[in-house]
């Protein structure tokens, strides 16, 4: 599932990942609860964070 994408994503990328809105997928990273961070004002998205949160979400750890 992950494989097509590259080690950071995108916004865009999240919310084809996820299958979440653009709302959704902002809410998510300044919630904190994916880790993710801001450089030169755009979001960078670390692909194993993602994989990270989609296992705590579905208690696969």
């Amino acid at each position: 599932m992950f494989n097509e994408y590259n080690d950071m994503l995108t916004v865009e990328d999240l919310m084809e990942v996820l299958a979440i809105g653009k709302n959704a997928a902002y809410e998510l990273l300044k919630s904190g609860e994916l880790k993710c961070f801001r450089l030169k004002g755009r979001w960078k998205i670390p692909k194993e964070a993602v994989i990270e949160y989609v296992r705590a979400k579905a208690f696969l750890k």
